[in-house]
């Protein structure tokens, strides 16, 4: 008996390959249309797998019968053929609700959507923050706190009026709410949930989202005022590739040469400008769903120029249902301002701990003398020469 049972193991395992090959290479015909086992392991591997044997069985609705009568034996819809057009968009959907998204009940894609952000859109997010402020921490423990190396004068030289000072607050203060509000939203479930309990968090996600939404407005205005005030003096020139050729004398004692902006703050600058623009334009698709589609034209342009294929991808998806605009502004929204947030972590470093003199610019509005020369020479020389011209002219 135990010979004959080892001999029927090792038959099983000489013929289970070639069974699972034959499985695997079985043409669909032979599954009466089904999903092979080719279709199972793709799906499990998180390959793209041809559906179209199932979307496309959705019966005949035109032969099926009232709904008030039992489905006939000879056509029609039955209940899988029913969910399945549904689950595709094709079924006739007629509802009394007026909207875009009125008539799409089950959205086949919507998956991908939430793995990603409770996956890697998390992962990714946590890591990116938590190794800036890591980096700006060993940074600071390497290089120590950048000092006014000359004497100090003791005289000091207007850097920045009342108005942009405003400006650079009221931008600052609402993206520090924003930022705070926006990470409770994002990670709230994962951190906040299982420290407070559900109920506790409830109350705190409303309020943050009452809060994220009506902030925001804040933060769309501050940056119309810093890029109407300071976007002349952030255009880029050569001063700026022998500023960046020297590190900006973040390394050494002797600082290159700028104007009121050095390199650094002008990338600074265009990274609040672009990527702030582009949160604000996520944000407010995100406050008024449905009604700024931004990701399927975009989507259709890109595929018209053949840009997916330069690396290597299939097409971008298009058309978009209405709930996939909201998806895509939301990912992007967050991955966005992750990004930004990363960036501040290194503009608030500089401007506090990280070198001495600098948040007088936007504390006071006025900077020592000294500083002014080590770190913007050649703007001191633009405000002394127009200072000359102004005391000739009374």
């Amino acid at each position: 008996m135990f010979r004959l049972f080892a001999v029927m193991i090792l038959i099983w395992a000489t013929l289970t390959p070639a069974l699972a090959q034959e499985s695997v290479d079985m043409p669909r015909a032979e599954t009466g249309g089904a999903q092979t086992l080719e279709d199972i392991l793709r799906r499990q591997a998180n390959q793209k797998v041809d559906d179209t044997f199932r979307s496309s069985v959705t019966g005949d609705p035109a032969a099926a019968a009232p709904a008030t009568a039992p489905l006939g034996t000879l056509g029609g819809q039955s209940d899988p053929d029913l969910w399945r057009a549904l689950r595709y968009g094709s079924a006739d959907v007629a509802t009394q609700s007026r909207g875009p998204a009125a008539t799409t009940l089950i959205q086949d894609g919507g998956m991908w959507w939430l793995k990603f952000r409770e996956g890697p859109l998390l992962k990714y997010g946590a890591g990116l923050l938590g190794g800036t402020l890591l980096l700006l921490a060993l940074f600071y423990l390497i290089r120590g706190r950048i000092r006014i190396e000359g004497e100090k004068t003791g005289r000091t030289i207007t850097r920045f009026s009342a108005v942009e000072r405003f400006g650079h607050w009221l931008l600052a203060s609402s993206f520090l709410i924003l930022g705070v509000t926006g990470l409770i939203s994002l990670f709230g479930r994962k951190v906040l949930i299982p420290t407070f309990g559900h109920e506790a968090f409830s109350t705190v996600a409303i309020g943050t989202k009452w809060v994220h939404n009506n902030i925001s407005w804040a933060f769309i205005v501050a940056l119309v005022i810093i890029f109407v005030f300071w976007v002349l003096h952030n255009l880029p020139d050569r001063t700026d590739l022998v500023w960046l050729a020297k590190g900006g004398g973040i390394f050494g004692k002797s600082h290159p040469a700028a104007k009121k902006f050095n390199a650094g703050q002008k990338m600074i600058f265009w990274s609040v400008i672009i990527l702030g623009g582009s949160i604000s334009a996520s944000g407010i698709s995100l406050l008024f769903p449905f009604e700024f589609n931004m990701f399927g034209a975009t989507f259709a342009k890109l595929n018209d120029l053949g840009v997916p294929g330069w690396f290597g991808a299939d097409a971008l998806p298009y058309p978009l249902s209405p709930q996939e605009e909201m998806q895509y502004a939301q990912l992007w929204h967050a991955i966005v301002s992750l990004v930004l947030t990363a960036i501040i972590f290194a503009h608030i470093y500089i401007g506090s701990v990280g070198m001495e003199g600098a948040f007088d610019a936007m504390g006071s509005g006025e900077v020592e003398e000294q500083w002014a020369r080590e770190h913007h020479s050649l703007w001191v020389e633009e405000v002394q020469e127009a200072e000359v011209r102004q005391g000739k002219e009374a």
